[in-house]
């Protein structure tokens, strides 16, 4: 059984190590450019495909991002090509982002994280995809943060979201963002409501059903 704040998330960005997981996948909707899989190398050239095959579309509607094979390309290239072409982004209530796919929700010149929208976050572990060394053991000055600060620096998020996903759980966990938390580091460009009543022991449920 998984304890609270823990997901099949974890086995499924496991499988990111080697060549089975299910790759991004670009559908055209009637809100956006649907969004599923796992980011990794061949992401931003599907991405480029589906924008160019539909100029009228220019929002990325992220149904279930649950992580990136690849940091150094989804928070570079595919980033910068989300940004320039003018593309929004959507977690929409039934949606799920997690690790890297909630570096792509913030990509958008504007995001939407509607009321029950999943968002989840770890550390990132060194040495493999899950190593004995955290970004949270890693000095505040080291280089290998730098990646990501960057990064957050370029879409507007405020640093303190970095150092607060290094804290919120391990590389080999997940936590799911509380729309208090999700407020507090401006993730989506419109404010979030609470879900009433929820306690976090039932949103990260709710959440690990979706993965």
């Amino acid at each position: 059984m998984l304890k609270p704040g823990t997901s099949l998330l974890t086995l499924l960005v496991a499988l990111a190590a080697c060549s089975s997981y299910p790759e991004t996948e670009f559908v055209p909707g009637a809100d956006g450019i649907d969004v599923s899989g796992v980011i990794d190398g061949r992401t931003l050239a599907g991405l480029e495909s589906a924008v160019n095959g539909n100029p009228g579309l220019d929002r990325l509607v992220l149904r279930n991002v649950p992580g990136s094979a690849d940091d150094e390309a989804s928070l570079t290239d595919l980033g910068r090509f989300i940004r320039s072409s003018g593309l929004a982004t959507l977690v929409p209530g039934d949606g799920l982002v997690a690790s890297g796919g909630t570096d792509m929700a913030l990509m958008g010149v504007t995001r939407t994280i509607e009321p029950g929208a999943c968002i989840g976050v770890h550390s990132w572990g060194a040495g493999g995809l899950f190593g004995e060394e955290t970004g949270a053991d890693v000095p505040k000055g080291d280089p290998a943060h730098e990646l990501y600060l960057s990064f957050y620096k370029e879409v507007g998020i405020p640093e303190e979201f970095y150092w607060f996903t290094l804290s919120a759980a391990g590389p080999d966990d997940i936590h799911w963002m509380s729309a208090e938390e999700i407020n507090r580091y401006g993730l989506s460009t419109v404010p979030v409501s609470a879900m009433p009543g929820e306690t976090a022991e039932q949103r990260a449920r709710r959440c690990s059903a979706r993965v």
